[in-house]
């Protein structure tokens, strides 16, 4: 793939950035050495080689999840502006259409 002036106004566009002419030829050999290393790592013989999925072998260490009732509904209802028996009570947003 060829990087051409009009390649990288078509991604700035896409990316909403603006360039200069001396940002655009930086980045026009930037763009190119990097297909440049894409091509390199397109020659190295990955046969047998699995992906990679994970950086380590760590596992996460988190604790178990385990559901507990920390507040009654009492006292989460205690603080309401609103309530009606078990539920909060709040202003109607949705007008129905009749």
């Amino acid at each position: 793939m060829k990087i051409t002036n009009e390649k990288i106004d078509q991604l700035a566009h896409l990316s909403r950035l603006e360039f200069d002419q001396n940002e655009q030829a930086k980045i026009k050999t930037d763009l190119e050495n990097i297909l440049v290393l894409c091509e390199k790592l397109n020659e190295v013989d990955t046969e047998g080689i699995d992906p990679l999925i994970y950086m380590t072998d760590s596992e996460n260490n988190v604790r178990e999840d385990i559901v507990e009732q920390n507040f009654t509904r009492e006292q989460l209802l205690s603080n309401a502006p609103k309530k009606d028996s078990d539920y909060f009570r709040v202003p109607k947003v949705i007008e129905q259409n009749k």
